[in-house]
């Protein structure tokens, strides 16, 4: 089945839509109609049933879990008449895999990739009155696309599932994000690019803006006319400890009068790969959190602000500082809430499961490298994310695999020299590393590999960060780790798939993680419970990796995690900062790292690492409770601080 995909982006369409006093945007979400099938309905849907977008069709619709399209999307809306200086688009969040789209009869485009925005001009097309919106939507898996479907088993990790993908998670198909109609000017704000870098009282902020049409454009931050380059003072810059959001204001204006105005919420701060550190605003982080899948019963893949907002504020009552949008980029309003919490972000784009041979290689990489570029440019203003995925789980078994894995790296530093860039490995000791600026190393000791044997698995893990410390000089995050766990699964002592196992492993795993220097960060293996296609080592068609259900109950991990994240003994920072000290004496105390005028001394220790309440100050022991009482406040009060630190 093929689909005519012209892949346009219309000038402007990277900036999210608003409304304001030039700009219009039409949110198109709700009840709409759909049809199975692959006839031309392409000027209207007859007998169609009603479907929630976003939504992904395969959990909504009866019978039809397995069904991957094509599937015809309807809408009907009214549209005020544009004036001669207005022009319109349709946009779309995501569509998953690919899309066509109509208006009124009339041809719009296409185009090919999900997770990622898209808007089709429709100017000439859009009446006054009623319009009819038509979508054909498929998500057919295929060798030619990313992620590819029906892979040779010699390219998988040699697990039979249905749908044949070579990924374990569901391939849900569907409008899964917001559909809006965008009213902008035709001669008006195109683009904003924000950069940040260093300096020793703060940073300096630079804006380059690309607007069509002659005119004057402005800029006022925070309500002050500002002039970029913009330097931007110490207590003003955007941290976990502080996640400081300011107001960019942009306006345009032509012979006298306002033709345009655009209106961007911004943090502004630093990140840099420092020898086997990481830094944000100059001084060294340790991520803690998880990856996490956008996925929930009946919705499938389909993005919704309530669910995010419980998902981000979950992580930080744990005392979660980060996460990755695994194994593709995550909804707009995902990365809004992301940077009003203070969560930092390892984005990736959706090569997941990428091979390198066959015929339709090359057009792998080509796909890859324009999601790549439409991920960099969609989210490369925000402060939350801090680094690129350009892949995860790339199948190294090829010689031609490092250089292209290169490829793709070279490709989003060039986009974006301001964040490290990195893809998740299983296969750390295959050739391609020397491509990142930090290491993303998947790896299941106590799972997949060394099997209910828990000391091994800390060893093996072990062996695994040593091994990466010798090689190269560069940090690591372990992107993946950890163990299923059916929900109410119990056993004593513990067993796979229960969650005294989940539990004891991922406590094992932390623990050896925050012995070695080079782990700058660990995210669990997963956040949640997620649907995944059928195969027979997934009972119940689920992936249960998560420390919450799929409905977001908690297992005994999460428990234990909120346990371990907020009892850090400050004995074990302090021993890492005086070796880092014997290294360069002008490195500043724990007390003064990330922290504001007149906050408390933040706590931290290594990467997911242990604390012994015994060893802490009584005043830490004595804020504990109020992390039973009230965990999300006494996590602002008392560890959110520490998470940069």
């Amino acid at each position: 089945m093929t689909v005519n995909l012209d892949h346009p982006m219309p000038d402007g369409a990277h900036l999210r839509p608003q409304t304001n006093a030039r700009r219009t945007a039409l949110d198109l979400s709700g009840v709409w109609l759909v049809r199975l099938g692959d006839r031309d309905w392409s000027r209207g849907l007859p007998g169609g049933i009603p479907v929630g977008v976003p939504g992904s069709w395969n959990d909504q619709l009866p019978g039809a879990r397995d069904d991957l399209g094509p599937a015809w999307y309807e809408r009907r809306f009214e549209a005020p008449p544009l004036t001669a200086r207005q022009e319109a688009a349709i946009r779309f969040g995501s569509a998953c895999y690919a899309a066509e789209a109509w208006l009124n009869g009339r041809r719009l485009g296409g185009h090919e990739g999900g997770h990622l925005p898209f808007a089709l001009d429709c100017t000439d097309a859009l009446r006054a009155g009623e319009n009819v919106l038509v979508v054909r939507v498929v998500g057919q898996i295929g060798r030619d696309r990313v992620p590819p479907g029906l892979v040779p088993s010699e390219h998988t990790h040699g697990r039979v599932f249905h749908p044949d993908v070579p990924f374990d998670f569901f391939p849900y198909a569907g409008l899964h994000r917001r559909v809006e109609l965008v009213v902008t000017p035709r001669d008006g704000i195109r683009d904003l690019r924000l950069r940040t870098t260093g300096a020793p009282d703060g940073a300096v902020l630079e804006v380059a803006a690309e607007t069509s049409g002659e005119g004057a454009l402005t800029l006022a931050l925070d309500g002050q006319p500002v002039t970029p380059p913009h330097h931007v003072a110490w207590d003003d810059l955007w941290s976990p400890a502080s996640p400081r959001l300011h107001t960019l204001t942009a306006e345009l204006h032509q012979r006298g009068e306002l033709a345009d105005r655009y209106v961007l919420r911004c943090g502004i701060r630093t990140v840099e790969v420092s020898g086997q550190e990481l830094h944000l605003n100059g001084r060294p982080i340790q991520l803690r959190g998880f990856g996490r899948h956008e996925d929930f019963p009946v919705l499938g893949r389909g993005a919704h602000p309530a669910l995010a907002t419980r998902d981000l504020l979950l992580m930080r009552q744990l005392g979660a500082n980060s996460f990755r949008t695994a194994h593709y980029p995550c909804d707009e309003e995902t990365l809004d809430i992301a940077d009003q919490l203070g969560l930092l972000v390892i984005a990736e784009t959706p090569a997941v499961g990428l091979y390198f041979d066959g015929q339709d290689l090359p057009r792998r990489q080509e796909l890859a490298l324009r999601f790549l570029a439409e991920l960099v440019a969609r989210d490369r203003n925000r402060a939350s994310v801090i680094a690129w995925s350009v892949a995860n789980e790339p199948r190294m078994n090829h010689p031609a695999a490092a250089a292209m894995l290169g490829e793709l790296c070279d490709s989003a530093r060039a986009l974006d020299g301001t964040r490290p860039v990195g893809y998740a490995t299983d296969l750390p000791d295959a050739a391609g590393l020397e491509s990142a600026d930090i290491i993303f190393l998947n790896s299941y000791p106590g799972w997949y590999r060394h099997p209910g044997r828990l000391d091994e698995a800390a060893s093996a893990l072990g062996g695994t960060l040593d091994r990466l410390g010798r090689s190269w000089r560069k940090p690591v995050v372990l992107t993946e780790f950890g163990a299923d766990a059916i929900p109410g699964g119990h056993a004593d002592p513990p067993a796979m798939w229960t969650e005294e196992y989940q539990e004891a492993l991922l406590e094992r795993l932390l623990e050896e993680a925050g012995r070695h220097e080079n782990v700058v960060g660990t995210h669990i293996w997963a956040f949640a419970d997620f649907a995944t296609a059928q195969a027979d080592h997934r009972p119940l068609s689920l992936n249960f990796k998560g420390v919450f259900t799929r409905d977001r109950r908690p297992k005994l991990a999460a428990r234990r995690l909120a346990e371990l994240w907020a009892g850090r003994a400050v004995e074990e920072v302090l021993h890492r900062e005086r070796r880092r000290a014997e290294r360069d004496r002008l490195r500043p105390e724990p007390a003064e790292l990330d922290r504001r005028p007149g906050e408390r001394v933040p706590q931290r220790v290594a990467p997911g690492g242990l604390a012994d309440r015994r060893q802490q100050p009584a005043a830490e022991q004595q804020a504990s409770p109020a992390a039973q009482d009230d965990p999300l406040r006494a996590e602002q009060v008392d560890q959110v601080a520490d998470a940069d630190a």
